[in-house]
């Protein structure tokens, strides 16, 4: 079996709730990622990459790439949990806690990261950093803010800074903490990127639309790397 699906967290309608009811209270510091093709293609260039994904306690499902992979190497590939659509689910959930959490959002730039934290957060108050600085600066202002209840923190500055940064945020969490890798969540959510329609959802193409919208920018993603991603997964089996 690819080792790299082995590790993932695949839930079915069922145990989904499960989940997020186990994340709402958990009693440590936990973290949680999404794999797609593009991440996958990542985890095989570099150890300290590869490292800071296995190291997550929930890396979940997204995508039709990685849903093929599974079920190339005869494993139920189970609910697709994009970070666009279970992040908001998850704080929703966390939003209804007694105790209500303490709320970071790392990632993007403004107005953007506060428009999109805001809008994330239900105008909760967000200890916000763009995310175009160094790690330690993370690190450093994570310290000087957390507090003795649970921290939620949102890392939305893409593959595999974010993945690499919650791994150190981890380490040095000695509450309650849950660290979420969210990519492009801020910026759906303060409306800068356009979430693809329902059909393009349905026939596990929203790559493709993302692609037509930001061609430049997406061009070695995905033209190059999804050919790559299945070449990948085929070598892996063979190992």
């Amino acid at each position: 079996m690819d080792p790299i699906l082995k590790v993932m967290t695949l839930v079915d309608e069922n145990e989904l709730d499960v989940m997020l009811d186990e994340l709402s209270k958990t009693k440590k510091a936990v973290s949680l990622g999404f794999l797609n093709q593009h991440g996958y293609n990542l985890i095989l260039q570099k150890k300290e990459i590869e490292d800071s994904f296995l190291n997550l306690d929930y890396l979940l499902r997204d995508g039709k790439g990685i849903e093929l992979a599974c079920r190339y190497n005869k494993i139920s590939p189970k609910l697709n949990l994009n970070g666009t659509d279970f992040i908001p689910l998850l704080i929703d959930r966390l939003l209804k806690l007694e105790n209500k959490p303490a709320f970071f959002a790392y990632g993007t730039s403004s107005p953007w990261l506060e428009k999109g934290a805001q809008s994330l957060f239900n105008d909760s108050f967000v200890h916000c950093l763009d995310g175009f600085q160094d790690l330690p600066t993370y690190k450093e202002h994570y310290l000087k803010n957390k507090t003795n209840g649970l921290d939620v923190i949102v890392l939305a500055m893409g593959m595999p800074k974010q993945e690499i940064l919650a791994s150190m945020l981890k380490a040095i969490a000695v509450s309650k903490t849950i660290i979420i890798c969210g990519g492009a969540i801020l910026d759906f959510q303060a409306g800068k990127v356009r979430r693809c329609p329902k059909m393009f959802q349905q026939l596990g193409l929203e790559w493709f639309y993302r692609l037509l919208n930001e061609p430049k920018r997406l061009f070695s993603r995905y033209v190059i790397g999804i050919p790559l991603f299945f070449k990948n997964v085929f070598i892996s089996k063979l190992k």
